[in-house]
């Protein structure tokens, strides 16, 4: 028997697509109905096409994007998790999983052993979220040094 979650397919795609830039736009009106533009540090599909990114999507079966997620190489050999977004829909179901887990992978087939995030502290479930997977807190790093609605985690692969 083939679960709902068995028929979700992750794989890297261009952001550059009407349903992933749709995801990025969902994503973006959730963060600006919890944070002030100031406090919203998001990037949009043309950076995350760039050199250095990869974003994962995860599909159903019929093709309907669930969610998605963008890794950044970073200079000093980290990676940093970005725009992680599950559409409210499919939320509930291991989407956010499914989608770290490759995130995972391909930062370590990139040798990438650290990976950093930063969230919002009016981001309840990302906390829970992230906290489960393992990721713990650290001091504000790069552009959200001084934001006081940023809360910045990592998590060492093995």
């Amino acid at each position: 028997m083939t679960t709902e979650l068995e028929s979700t397919t992750v794989s890297v795609e261009d952001p550059r697509q009407p349903e992933v830039e749709a995801m990025l736009r969902a994503g973006e009106a959730f963060a600006r109905s919890l944070y002030s533009p100031e406090e919203c540090f998001l990037l949009p599909a043309e950076q995350l096409a760039h050199p250095g990114t990869t974003v994962v999507v995860a599909r159903d079966e019929a093709g309907t994007a669930l969610g998605m997620v963008a890794l950044v190489e970073q200079e000093d050999g980290a990676g940093e998790l970005k725009r992680l977004f599950v559409h409210e829909a499919a939320r509930g179901r291991g989407v956010a999983d499914l989608l770290l887990d490759a995130l995972e992978r391909a930062a370590r087939e990139r040798s990438i052993r650290t990976l950093r995030l930063e969230t919002g502290t009016r981001s309840d479930a990302a906390l829970s979220f992230y906290a489960r997977r393992g990721y713990e807190r650290i001091p504000a790093f790069g552009e959200y040094v001084g934001s006081a609605t940023s809360v910045c985690l990592a998590r060492a692969l093995d």
